[in-house]
């Protein structure tokens, strides 16, 4: 069976193995496609592997052979699974591989919002501790964690392992999550509403899918109840954010500051609002990008091909749409 593999060096840059893919199929791997390549590299795939290439309706159209999508990743919005339904074709994700290398992320985030090591590196190697008067020096505050609150928007898989690093760094934690599943075991925890948990959290985490209800929630009027000392972290959508919003918040001294794995249009465009904004840090969208999340990622991307070569497809994300 033929396997296309459209955009791979997002997950394999060279780091890891598609042995495993050769083992139970033909394999065709492109690094990079664009969009006018798409037909004409996917035409004689069977089986084929996307991370952001897009397949639309009318992509998917002109592949008549086409007979099992898998999605590198857990968002499926690039394809259009409607239409690959109708043709009778499944759409795979992988729904769980990186948890504890996004939630280890977002304390990244949080911690070099709290201290400012690297700024601090360049202050030392451009001969500012060599020159000081003083023992030591520091340009920005230090912060500690322990005795702060952070509010946790979405307390699914990953809010919930960011919830317990909190635990044991010594902070309260407040959760927002429309289905309120069984409370976490430590004690100082606490589901809440979404306005109370911006306006008490030291620090905003968000960790939601994104839908058309929830797009731009995070607006002037959450941000406007935050305290001035607060920081805001977004490790889950871009899109979720109002950037100009946030942008103007930093600006203005309103929070104290953000930090941004995700963007509302990826790659970063130079006009995005948040490129120029005071105190905020921004990372290109690599939470999910330790060696072994992405080897989880493809185990059981191979885990979907094999399952469905087997005849029971698993991790489908369009069951309902299938004729």
């Amino acid at each position: 069976m033929k396997i296309v593999v459209l955009d791979s060096y997002t997950l394999n840059p060279g780091d890891l193995s598609w042995e495993p893919l050769k083992a139970i199929g033909e394999l065709e791997v492109y690094d990079r496609t664009a969009t006018p390549d798409i037909v004409e590299r996917a035409r004689s795939a069977e089986i084929l592997l996307t991370n952001k290439v897009p397949l639309s309706r009318a992509t998917l159209d002109q592949l008549p052979i086409l007979r099992f999508i898998a999605v590198t990743a857990t968002g499926y919005d690039m394809v259009d699974v409607a239409a690959a339904g109708q043709r009778g074709i499944p759409v795979s994700n992988v729904p769980e591989y990186g948890t504890d290398s996004v939630a280890q992320f977002v304390f990244a985030l949080l911690l070099a919002l709290c201290h400012r090591v690297e700024a601090h590196d360049r202050a030392v190697k451009s001969g500012q501790w060599q020159t000081s008067p003083d023992w030591c020096f520091w340009n920005t505050p230090q912060i500690l964690l322990s005795g702060k609150k952070i509010g946790i928007v979405g307390f699914g898989r990953i809010g919930r392992r960011v919830g317990a690093l909190a635990n044991a760094f010594g902070m309260d934690v407040l959760a927002f999550d429309p289905v309120q599943q069984a409370p976490p075991g430590f004690s100082n925890f606490n589901y809440t509403s979404l306005r109370e948990l911006f306006s008490q959290a030291d620090v905003v985490s968000l960790h939601c899918l994104m839908n058309d209800q929830n797009r731009g929630f995070v607006d002037r009027s959450l941000i406007g109840l935050m305290k001035k000392s607060a920081f805001l972290i977004n490790a889950s959508r871009g899109g979720l954010v109002n950037e100009q919003d946030l942008a103007e918040a930093l600006n203005s001294g309103r929070i104290a500051g953000a930090a941004v794995d995700v963007v509302s249009v990826e790659p970063v465009r130079p006009e995005n609002p948040l490129l120029k904004a005071d105190n905020c840090l921004i990372s290109p969208h690599i939470a999910w990008a330790t060696a072994t999340a992405r080897q989880n990622l493809m185990n059981t991307t191979v885990t979907n091909i094999q399952a469905f070569m087997d005849g029971r497809p698993v991790n489908v994300v369009n069951s309902g749409f299938l004729q």
